[in-house]
């Protein structure tokens, strides 16, 4: 796996293109803990580096700035740091002094990870910071490389500063988790041989989350993994759950009692929705705590047809969260279960349905690219009716509104073999279109589509309803 890096592409260029510029460039990394930030930049700049440094998880500010005076101390062996900086502007201008000291003909980087880390309460990190930027490293030739997990910190803190550091990013950088063709790539990469329905299974449980990846092991089926990384004592996923909520935000409980209560709701729960089961106070707070959650990839916003914005549906997307609450948790610290038999509880159908689900949502890319419209313009939704002037109740999974008049209603099928279409399904599906109708209005052509792992059985009932068929293969394309 070394000098490795799957996928990234855009990425990859963006930090390519920032070293050879002739101008300072500021990037900010943006993405979740475990995606593989450290790695990626590490891997393009490597040798290039010139000073480096990542936050102390809980450190104050005196631990900090010794940190700092470490890594200077392992960087610049030649320069002389006599005692710690007392204060980030000290610390900023040594390093200012030691860069120059370097001489160097070529650009050079500075590397600061975990940037909330650093940024500690009242610590004035981020005044050292626009002073060293604003005062020295905007005039050289300079690539200075910021990096956390905290997304939403990063945004409101330097992103949309409004202070000295306003407008100085000169490129922003999302890394997202692997979709499936980049965890395929991953696991052959490392001479990880399984079919692409024992990738579902891993991604299912943990995502494309490169550092959760890192513990599937060779010669071993997806249970297997499953087994050893969450349900041992020792698996790395047991207890995870926590402590990634704890190193992401402060006051993390309420963070952790909202994804609990989206948990437990497969078509996901609006605001007011959220406060009524949370018994949290609608407040600026909450309003922050879900744009933590959202901009970190736990919860994904999702609109309903024709619905106004306060309507959205929030969503538990993150697959590791899902699967802790539905099945590791229940069994405590130490107790243990078999993961082979996980499918004769009545919970796993209902987690496989929703956790295929979500994935679907995650890959919306590739299934327009399936029906053909991936350069159409479109929308997606969910929709959700209650039962009204006779007509029953119903949900759609998914919703793809197109400009060509047309709208794609998709029923998401998670099953083991090729799915059979049933006299019962086929009612259902007329009643939906029918309520859907009543309710919107539309007049658009609507495509039945059905998105499942194996296919579709071609018996009368597929044939008669059902217009096009979305499979697992279909999922994996880049």
């Amino acid at each position: 796996m070394k000098n490795i890096v799957i996928g990234r592409t855009a990425q990859k260029q963006e930090l390519k293109e920032a070293l050879a510029s002739n101008k300072a460039e500021m990037i900010a990394l943006v993405g979740r803990r475990r995606v593989g930030k450290t790695y990626l930049v590490s891997q393009l700049y490597g040798e290039h580096i010139d000073f480096e440094i990542t936050g102390l998880q809980y450190g104050n500010k005196r631990e900090q700035l010794e940190n700092f005076s470490l890594r200077m101390g392992k960087h610049f062996p030649n320069y002389e740091l006599t005692a710690i900086p007392k204060s980030w502007l000290k610390a900023f201008d040594e390093l200012t002094v030691a860069l120059e000291s370097l001489e160097k003909k070529t650009k050079m980087v500075v590397f600061l990870d975990e940037l909330p880390w650093l940024a500690t309460r009242k610590s004035g990190f981020l005044t050292g910071l626009s002073y060293f930027w604003n005062s020295w490293a905007v005039k050289q030739q300079i690539v200075l490389v910021i990096c956390g997990s905290a997304a939403s910190w990063m945004i409101k803190k330097v992103i949309n500063d409004r202070g000295g550091l306003h407008n100085r990013v000169t490129r922003l950088l999302y890394l997202y988790p692997f979709t499936l063709a980049e965890t395929e790539a991953y696991c052959q990469a490392r001479n990880i041989k399984l079919s692409r329905y024992q990738i579902l299974q891993l991604y299912m449980v943990m995502g494309g989350i490169p550092m959760y990846l890192d513990q599937i092991k060779a010669g071993l089926s997806a249970i297997q993994n499953i087994q050893n990384i969450c349900f041992a004592p020792t698996g790395y996923l047991r207890n995870e759950f926590e402590r990634l909520f704890a190193s992401l935000f402060s006051g993390y409980k309420k963070h952790i009692t909202i994804i609990r209560a989206l948990a437990t709701k497969r078509k996901g729960l609006t605001r007011t929705e959220i406060i009524q089961t949370t018994q949290l106070t609608n407040s600026g707070k909450l309003t922050d705590i879900l744009f933590e959650l959202e901009t970190s990839g736990f919860i994904t916003i999702y609109g309903g047809y024709g619905k106004k914005t306060k309507e959205s549906l929030y969503r538990l997307t993150d697959a590791y969260s899902l699967f802790y609450l539905t099945f590791l948790e229940p069994l405590g610290k130490n107790a243990q279960l078999d993961f082979t038999k996980l499918s004769d509880l009545p919970l796993w159908k209902t987690w496989s349905g929703y956790t295929f689900e979500n994935i679907c949502l995650l890959h919306i890319h590739q299934i327009r690219k399936a029906l053909s419209i991936a350069g159409m313009t479109s929308s997606i939704a969910s929709f959700i009716a209650r039962p009204k002037d006779g007509l029953p109740g119903t949900q759609i999974d998914l919703l793809i509104d197109r400009s060509d008049q047309s709208i794609n209603l998709c029923e998401i099928k998670f099953s083991v073999i090729d799915y059979i279409v049933t006299k019962k399904d086929v009612s259902n599906i007329q009643t939906k279109k029918q309520v859907f109708r009543y309710h919107t209005k539309t007049k658009k052509h609507l495509f039945i589509t059905i998105i499942t792992t194996m296919g579709v059985v071609k018996n009368k009932h597929k044939l008669t309803m059902v217009d096009q068929v979305v499979t697992l293969d279909d999922l994996f394309v880049e």
